[in-house]
């Protein structure tokens, strides 16, 4: 990658952001004890919704740093061409905030503060 995470525009990152959560939960989701695949898949399309990740947005943002608030206010106000299938706009754009943040941290090599953060979210067989 050429350009650092920071000059990516907030959809790049929610791009990134999602695909690094999704697996996230996955894992979470297996270390817990899940082992078929059709529950796994079920209970995963729980937490990677629009809606739940807006939610997980509003458990982690009082922890957030400066930098942190920036990147989220930036996916948060991303302008997509895309219309949300099963979610208001408004909750559409803080789960693209969500993702943009994930996709940030995860680019900048912030591991640690990116599984402490993720650690704040319930993900529950």
């Amino acid at each position: 990658m050429t350009d650092s995470p920071s000059s990516l525009s907030p959809l790049t990152l929610a791009y990134i952001g999602d695909a690094v959560f999704e697996l996230f939960v996955r894992v979470t989701l297996l270390q817990q004890g899940s082992t078929k695949v059709t529950a796994l898949h079920n209970e995963t399309v729980q937490y990677v919704r629009a809606g739940a990740q807006a939610d997980f947005l509003r458990v982690i943002e009082p922890l957030l740093t400066e930098e942190e608030k920036a990147i989220v206010r930036r996916g948060r106000n991303a302008k997509s061409t895309r219309t949300p299938k099963n979610a208001d706009l408004q909750t559409y754009h803080y789960s693209t905030a969500l993702e943009a943040l994930v996709g940030y941290l995860y680019l900048q090599g912030q591991w640690d503060r990116l599984q402490d953060l993720l650690g704040k979210i319930a993900v529950r067989e």
